[in-house]
């Protein structure tokens, strides 16, 4: 498994869109109601969301470290195999492709298909258009990380500018006030926190994601700079994208009407526009969701591969095309698992306990900071430090156990499938590196 190596080929620009898109998926369409069913006046609703950026760009000050520490393909994978144990990194990978990564690909893909079947009026079945999407986006990345790339980008600037559409019309055509009744509507308490608490998992959902631009980092001409940077950039104008989001739909809606609806970007552009304006935002919406599917079938694969090459999975899996220099089976693996899950429709619990094991790890891998400072992992001329170090990082893993905490409290029991799932990674890993020793 010596060659050939990944094509250096992505830059500033691509790191960006592959962080954005990352993050900005279907959630910011329909998320803002979901907040606003459990905190209830403008001032918490924009607040909470607020606080989701603050933390979201701790996250990002902490991967850019850790990116430029260890500049290598697989990310987050990488960080939490060099500052705990192999297993560990290998319970994540296990977890990222039985749950948080091809789970909320199948689910989106569906998604994307009944916006697709409901402005082409097409007779297929979701399960089929999902399917059809999903292996079509199996092929395209399969030619290059170049290629894929470039897909990613055009598909992440047509989502801008259908947010950028949402967020102009509602601002300037909503005669809404935000400064009407109570900051909170009662008084501080548990109950108060506890309503915090659970509007801080949707938001969590909605700006998770930047980490997966990480997983690209072999591919990237000068990872160290590059990457760094397009993390803070990237996060900063999600943050920005988000809360002008919720902005127009509070002045469109007003705090009531974003509690009573459930689909907070149509009500908005049916408001603005007519049928009309509710037929565009379909139609940003589909390329919304289609540019997180791009995303993800360009990232994750490189943590399968990783895993691969470091001998914890199939070997075929951490080979590259000698052409396209991409891991091509681990590409066509996880695109063949999220239309598996996708047609068979068990892809919905798995949305519900997604965010518990994403954010136990986010947690582990914030505090691999410390663990790699201590132990002087990378060169300190080429490294990016984390602004507000230990504090900021500290902060995250806080706010991390803080978010898990609530989706247990929200949903115990997929929360204990969630946890089981993870660590029934344990004996399997146990299995495959006694099976690696026995024949090497």
């Amino acid at each position: 498994m010596d060659a050939p190596k990944p094509r250096r080929q992505l830059g500033l620009f691509d790191a960006t869109m592959i962080v954005m898109g990352g993050i900005v998926g279907a959630g910011i369409f329909a998320n803002p109601s979901e907040v606003a069913h459990r905190v209830h006046t403008p001032f918490l609703i924009l607040g909470v969301w607020v606080l989701g950026g603050l933390i979201a760009m701790c996250g990002a000050f902490i991967w850019a470290e850790l990116a430029t520490r260890l500049p290598g393909t697989g990310g987050q994978y990488l960080y939490l195999r060099e500052a705990y144990h192999p297993s560990v990194a290998f319970v994540y990978g296990w977890g990222l492709l039985l749950v948080t990564q091809t789970g909320g690909m199948a689910a989106v893909a569906v998604i994307f298909s009944s916006y697709f079947r409901a402005l082409t009026s097409v007779i297929w079945g979701d399960s089929t258009i999902a399917a059809l999407v999903l292996l079509a986006l199996t092929g395209i990345n399969c030619l290059g990380a170049r290629i894929g790339s470039n897909v990613q980008s055009t598909l992440m600037l047509l989502k801008i500018a259908a947010i950028t559409a949402l967020v102009v019309l509602g601002v300037a055509l909503g005669s809404g006030s935000l400064e009407s009744g109570p900051l909170l509507r009662e008084p501080v308490s548990f109950g108060l926190l506890k309503s915090i608490g659970g509007a801080m998992v949707p938001i969590a959902f909605a700006y998770g994601g930047w980490q997966t631009a990480t997983f690209v980092a072999g591919e990237m001409r000068d990872a160290r700079r590059d990457l760094s940077r397009g993390l803070l950039m990237g996060v900063a104008a999600v943050v920005v994208l988000y809360l002008a989001v919720n902005l127009a739909c509070l002045r469109v809606l007003g705090p009531v009407g974003l509690d009573a609806t459930t689909t907070p970007a149509s009500d908005v552009m049916r408001i603005a526009l007519g049928e009309r304006g509710a037929q565009w935002i379909a139609a940003g919406i589909a390329i919304s969701t289609l540019g997180f599917l791009s995303q993800s079938m360009l990232t994750a694969p490189r943590v399968y591969y990783a895993m691969a090459r470091d001998g914890l999975f199939f070997e075929s899996v951490g080979k590259l095309s000698p052409r396209s220099r991409a891991p091509v089976v681990a590409i066509v693996l996880q695109g063949v698992a999220a239309t598996i899950i996708a047609c068979s429709g068990t892809y919905g619990e798995i949305l519900n306990f997604e965010v518990t094991v994403d954010f136990i790890f986010f947690g582990m891998t914030a505090a691999s900071l410390f663990i790699l400072r201590r132990r002087q992992i990378g060169s300190d001329t080429a490294i990016y430090h984390a602004p507000g170090h230990p504090f900021t990082t500290i902060l995250f893993v806080l706010s991390c156990a803080g978010i898990v905490g609530s989706a247990i409290v929200a949903s115990p029991a997929n929360s204990a499938i969630a946890l089981c799932i993870m660590l029934a990674a344990l004996p399997v890993y146990y299995y495959w590196s006694r099976f690696k020793r026995a024949y090497s």
